[in-house]
């Protein structure tokens, strides 16, 4: 009876490495899959997206245009002080406009980016 209970510890000891080494091996294939699709995140970066520099161009350009603007502006209001009839020109406005647009479609891009990445 004794050399059963000694086989059946072996057998049952045997049986359980195996399932260990199983999950393990699970587990190795979940983190080597995790690992490859970090690596493709990665060389996405790697490789801006012209798409992107495009609008990173834009915004640059926006900023430097609103600099320049408010740079025009500090020299009048220096002579003399605004007053509430002031009425802002036409192209101003369309500038506004276009500027408010282009921040929305910037926050929908980010917006995307973000759902994407999660």
């Amino acid at each position: 009876m004794a050399s059963s209970s000694v086989s059946f510890r072996i057998s049952r000891s045997a049986e359980d490495l195996a399932a260990t080494i199983h999950a393990i091996s699970q587990r190795l294939v979940l983190l080597e899959q995790r690992l490859g699709a970090l690596e493709l995140q990665l060389t996405n970066l790697d490789r801006p997206d012209p798409q992107e520099i495009n609008r990173l161009e834009n915004v640059d350009r926006l900023l430097h245009d609103c600099r320049a603007l408010l740079e025009l502006d500090a020299e009048p209001a220096a002579e003399h002080p605004p007053t509430s009839g002031d009425v802002p020109p036409l192209a101003e406005v369309s500038e506004l406009a276009e500027e408010q647009a282009f921040t929305a479609e910037l926050a929908e891009d980010e917006r995307d980016h973000d759902l994407l990445a999660a």
